[in-house]
């Protein structure tokens, strides 16, 4: 089994703990990671964009010339595509991007993200993360402490003092054990987690 340091909030090693080799410990499937992020950035989304049809666009009742004699190539409408003011050719209409991965690559791809944190040293460990009152300095001294500028935090439940303490400083996010997703995970340098989230992770993913 892997063996970290577990650290408090000033950056001093309080312990060591072990880490399931079958969720910190199995080799990276980059290929899986790579279709995880993609899913979630197709999930992410809206789909709204449009653009209007020569049927929507308002004008274009009248034919603007005959059809022969005139010199010039026949015209049915002034909105037709061609024409300035006329309607969109193929536009993008609202659809949905969102689609689904097999639940088995899922996993996979959490497990390999997770491993490849442990394989980096990006995962720092700390026994607790807390704070007394809403105050940003409380997180951001943990930061310099622990030498993490671009982290995520893994709180193991919902701490509203410690996420909008957090929330000010640029290139950090705070998420829960039970939210966790590949892309947050490999998007930022440093991936910080409360022990506690590691056992809801180690028992969840195992």
């Amino acid at each position: 089994m892997a063996k970290v340091s577990v650290y408090d909030m000033t950056g001093a090693v309080v312990s060591d703990l072990e880490l399931n080799d079958n969720i910190f410990g199995i080799e990276p499937n980059t290929v899986v990671m790579h279709a995880a992020v993609v899913n979630y950035l197709a999930n992410q989304r809206q789909g709204t964009q449009s653009t209007l049809t020569r049927t929507e666009v308002s004008g274009g009742g009248k034919k603007p010339w005959r059809q022969k004699g005139t010199g010039h190539a026949r015209q049915g409408s002034t909105r037709a595509p061609q024409w300035t003011h006329g309607g969109v050719a193929l536009g993008p209409k609202p659809r949905s991007y969102t689609y689904s991965l097999n639940k088995k690559v899922k996993r996979l791809a959490l497990k390999s993200a997770l491993s490849a944190k442990v394989q980096d040293g990006s995962m720092i460990v700390v026994d607790s993360i807390t704070a007394d009152e809403f105050k940003t300095k409380t997180i951001v001294n943990m930061l310099k402490a622990l030498s993490a500028d671009k982290a995520l935090i893994v709180l193991n439940s919902v701490d509203e003092k410690v996420i909008k303490s957090a929330a000010n400083i640029p290139g950090v996010k705070t998420t829960q054990a039970n939210t966790l997703n590949v892309y947050d995970i490999l998007k930022y340098n440093k991936f910080i987690v409360v022990k506690d989230a590691v056992a809801t992770i180690e028992e969840v993913y195992a």
